[in-house]
């Protein structure tokens, strides 16, 4: 695949220590059936071997580039992605989570065809039972498919970078962006096609990371 400097999809990674999971992620990107993207990931100070894991992608894909820093957690390490990033439209892949084949063409044609909106959210599978804390009141849990998550967002280019990115909060980080970007752009939640798989790990980006 030849790397293009303007490409349509940035798809941002931020990783934790998660080598187990990582090969079937970015895979889950390289067999996407829209083909004009690049992946970047956010290695947020792993001590384990992803960077190994990563060495015979980033040998043999151009457009998937590879960034490491000290701990800085979830927020932080998105919006060092988004600073990098080339894509005209920009999404997230949370890197124990992974993408249907069809992922990217589905987003990118919704929101072609949408015109007037600059963020989705939605259209994932989940185990029906995942539960999570709710960010108006962290002391309920409700099920993950009441939230927003984050590594669903598909937006514009512009929307990021006039938002500042995520706040680096204890909690909630995807529901604050979703709710600040609301104000200013048109924004949509969307339930189909379920094309996102969210697969939490034991020790998830959604435990040690704080999601929203």
């Amino acid at each position: 695949m030849r790397f293009s400097y303007n490409p349509d999809i940035s798809v941002i990674m931020a990783t934790f220590n998660r080598e187990h999971y990582l090969e079937k992620a970015v895979k889950s990107v390289i067999s996407q059936s829209f083909t004009n993207w690049e992946l970047l990931i956010v290695d947020d100070g792993s001590k384990d071997n992803t960077f190994k894991t990563l060495d015979p992608f980033l040998c043999d894909f151009p457009n998937i580039r590879y960034m490491k820093h000290r701990n800085r957690k979830a927020a932080l390490s998105r919006n060092a992605g988004i600073q990098a990033s080339f894509g005209r439209y920009i999404t997230f892949l949370d890197s124990d989570d992974h993408y249907l084949d069809n992922h990217l063409e589905s987003r990118i044609t919704q929101i072609e065809e949408l015109r007037e909106v600059a963020l989705l959210s939605g259209g994932f599978q989940c185990d029906k039972n995942t539960m999570v804390k709710d960010f108006y009141n962290t002391d309920k849990l409700i099920n993950v498919r009441e939230c927003i998550l984050g590594g669903t967002f598909f937006g514009k280019r512009e929307l990021f970078f006039d938002i500042n990115g995520f706040r680096d909060m204890e909690y909630g980080e995807d529901t604050d962006l979703w709710e600040r970007a609301s104000k200013l752009f048109a924004v949509k939640k969307i339930e189909n096609p379920e094309t996102y798989v969210y697969e939490r790990a034991k020790d998830s980006i959604s435990l040690n990371y704080s999601a929203g």
